[in-house]
């Protein structure tokens, strides 16, 4: 089962940990266009791409002791190096070692033993524009969702600055020999996104042999999705790229309850639903709907059952190879 997946966040990381599991053929495609926290310390500093999610994905598929993982993690609490994560060093001085992040992440794959490889969605240094539904538009990733919260408009559509950045030789390769192609889980206009606007990617996902999984967001994000659904989520991606572009969607419909959704209703997030409307609307768009329990909640985080999702497309996989060809 060779699967590739686009993304950023710890929705990403979170599914890798899953997939690993059934598959050592996983392609992490990463959004890049992040310019908050230490990476952008570092993007701005060093004239790298922001290594933090490609650190959380490398950590997720990689096959090391847990002292490893935990000195990966580990944040600095104080000097020059306050906050910033010893991983994203790692990757930095590999960048610097190899002069490129093809072989640096190469490299980095083999040391920590992955089931698969990271990419980047592009080696150009783009950065994310937002145009809001009164006109106006903010451009860096970081400063989006706070500002689209304080303005109370909503997010029209994104772009990438510049608007031309192409995909990775080894993406475009990985994409034409996947399986599967899977968009999310992670933040819609910051992370999964940014992912489809880089050049061809939806005409190269599209003409493929795979099969386009969505995985929906279990929680509305202030800032982004705020009072989304399940068909609005579906509705910015196919606005971004084609109405033809995802086969089926995997949707949570198990109800959270309130205690375990607390926290979150404190910041303004919602569980995202899916009602029979939704269902024959996407159904009416040739979008399959596999709907259950895919929740998971540890120490009071609300995260996919990566395990379950990987059991699911494992099975898919199998079975779709059975069929004979025509």
């Amino acid at each position: 089962m060779k699967i590739v997946v686009f993304g950023g966040g710890t929705g990403l990381s979170i599914l890798l940990r899953g997939l690993k599991k059934y598959t050592k053929d996983i392609s992490a495609v990463v959004t890049v266009a992040d310019n908050g926290g230490g990476s952008g310390v570092l993007r701005e500093d060093l004239g790298m791409l922001p290594p933090g999610d490609m650190r959380n994905c490398i950590i997720a598929l990689s096959d090391i002791e847990p002292i490893m993982i935990k000195l990966m993690q580990h944040r600095f609490k104080g000097g020059y190096l306050n906050g910033q994560s010893f991983g994203n060093l790692l990757i930095a001085a590999m960048y610097e070692i190899f002069g490129n992040y093809e072989n640096a992440l190469r490299e980095i794959g083999s040391i920590f033993r992955l089931s698969g490889k990271v990419l980047p969605m592009t080696l150009q240094d783009s950065h994310l524009k937002a145009y809001l539904d009164n006109g106006e538009c903010i451009l860096g990733e970081k400063d989006i969702p706070e500002f689209v919260s304080k303005s109370g408009c909503k997010i029209d559509r994104i772009s990438l600055v510049p608007e031309i950045c192409m995909p990775l030789e080894e993406t475009v390769k990985d994409i034409n020999e996947a399986d599967i192609v899977i968009l999310g889980p992670g933040s819609l206009y910051t992370s999964v996104i940014p992912n489809i606007l880089v050049q061809n990617i939806p005409k190269l996902i599209y003409q493929s042999n795979a099969t386009v999984f969505y995985i929906c967001n279990l929680m509305t994000q202030p800032g982004e999705t705020d009072n989304y659904n399940v068909y609005d989520h579906i509705a910015a991606i196919i606005k971004h790229s084609s109405r033809y572009l995802i086969d089926y969607v995997i949707v949570n419909d198990e109800v959270i309850s309130e205690s375990q959704i607390e926290n979150y209703k404190f910041t303004g997030a919602r569980q995202v639903t899916i009602d029979d409307e939704q269902i024959k609307k996407l159904e009416g768009m040739n979008i399959k709907v596999i709907s259950s329990n895919f929740v998971e909640i540890k120490n009071n985080y609300i995260r996919h059952n990566s395990d379950k999702i990987g059991q699911l497309l494992y099975n898919f996989t199998r079975e779709k190879n059975k069929q004979p060809r025509k």
